[in-house]
């Protein structure tokens, strides 16, 4: 049994593993879109174990783009070996550890459900991180929205409203488990061009003149079926507590009302009781779990 590197030439192949089973696994970055572009090099260490006839039996692969490097970590687009065998898991890791210098921690989100894999990350002292929990809302008529005095909700502009929403991001996010790392107005310029963007889903709420919170609706796919993403939707902390981040989330919910989609997806941290809170009261069910394995690589 022997590990290697993916080689141009056996990319349909890999992509072909990817689908084959990312129903098992965590499919955030396993979506069609993501897998036509992809290629191996310095930001996709990609590995593979094969079968006897040649076919790909195991994978792992690790996303070390800008974001995640900011953050000295990378995260697994899969790791996954089809006979659950630990050598092979093992031999993944090894391979793939190879290209983490400078890094921190290596991270994988894992379904609650895929208990064998599980098990197997942890046999390999990966320890958890937190939980995570995707919620949906089905086409449920969308409160009105009523706006303090002196507060308004304005349209993203590109070109002019990047640093504005990574000033707010960032200081939302600051203390949020797997979202501290800054964004920077180029990630945010990105946005805009990317396949997911919806005209008018970004949304800024100014108090007088002051930024405060941002949400974001992007189109998605969930159970065959277009649904709209609502996230990330971050407030100023001198501001939390104060009620906006509903109205920034049923701004996003009238925004995916506008363009006739029938649900709306997004996801929470387990420790984030308060948001959790305000989803479910706003008409959101738990429909996923995941739980976030981090592999330490340095002592931190």
């Amino acid at each position: 049994m022997t590990v290697e590197a993916l080689k141009h030439n056996r990319v349909v192949d890999f992509v072909e593993y990817c689908k084959k089973h990312r129903l098992a696994v965590d499919d955030s970055f396993l979506y069609d879109e993501d897998l036509e572009t992809f290629e191996p090099n310095a930001d996709n260490p990609t590995y593979v174990i094969t079968g006897q006839q040649g076919e790909i039996i195991a994978a792992a692969s690790l996303i070390m783009d800008e974001y995640q490097k900011r953050g000295k970590r990378a995260r697994f687009r899969i790791f996954l070996s089809e006979a659950n065998d630990k050598d092979q898991y093992k031999l993944l890791l090894e391979s793939l550890l190879k290209h983490t210098a400078g890094l921190e921690r290596v991270y994988i989100f894992v379904p609650l459900a895929n208990k064998l894999l599980s098990e197997a990350i942890k046999q390999l002292d990966f320890s958890v991180e937190r939980y995570a929990f995707v919620m949906v809302r089905e086409d449920l008529d969308v409160p009105e929205l009523n706006l303090p005095d002196g507060y308004s909700i304005r349209n993203f502009q590109p070109g002019q409203d990047e640093e504005v929403w990574c000033e707010v991001r960032n200081a939302g996010f600051a203390t949020l488990k797997g979202s501290e790392t800054p964004r920077t107005p180029d990630m945010i310029a990105k946005m805009v061009s990317e396949s997911d963007y919806i005209e008018g889903g970004m949304k800024i709420l100014y108090h007088i003149d002051k930024p405060v919170g941002v949400a974001r609706g992007a189109a998605d796919e969930y159970e065959n079926a277009p649904i709209m993403n609502i996230g990330p939707l971050a407030v100023l902390p001198e501001y939390q507590g104060k009620g906006l981040g509903r109205l920034l989330l049923r701004a996003a919910l009238h925004v995916a009302k506008d363009k006739a989609y029938k649900r709306t997806i997004l996801s929470v941290n387990g420790e984030n009781e308060r948001a959790q809170a305000l989803y479910i009261r706003e008409g959101f069910k738990q429909v996923e779990g995941a739980v976030c394995y981090e592999y330490r690589l340095v002592s931190c």
